[in-house]
């Protein structure tokens, strides 16, 4: 192990210490759970869960597969554009249903 020679940036420090605690991820996640309801409407709020954003697809948990098939036939397009356009520093390029009986809502 290679020893420091003097202190470091701040900056460095905190970029670490956010890294090691999970807190860019905790609050990135916050930012998608809030572009979600804003989109997505009350009815699917209930329903749905965000579950995270992985290569930019953004995947949602839905509680039952009427829910499911609704959003993914009918909903989706309209919903992505939504997202793409009110949300663009998320950088979503699709969105992923996926059945997830056992979710809480948020």
């Amino acid at each position: 192990m290679m020893k420091e020679k003097g202190p470091r940036p701040i900056s460095e420090a905190m970029s670490e210490l956010i890294s090691l605690r999970g807190i860019a991820r905790i609050q990135g996640n916050a930012e998608l759970r809030s572009a979600w309801k804003a989109v997505a409407g009350e009815n699917f709020v209930s329903q749905t869960r965000v579950i995270g954003l992985k290569r930019g697809v953004l995947q949602i948990g839905v509680s039952n597969t009427p829910a499911l098939s609704e959003l993914a036939s009918f909903h989706k397009n309209n919903i992505l554009s939504t997202l793409k356009k009110e949300h663009s520093e998320l950088k979503i390029r699709d969105i992923k249903f996926l059945l997830r009986t056992n979710h809480r809502s948020q």
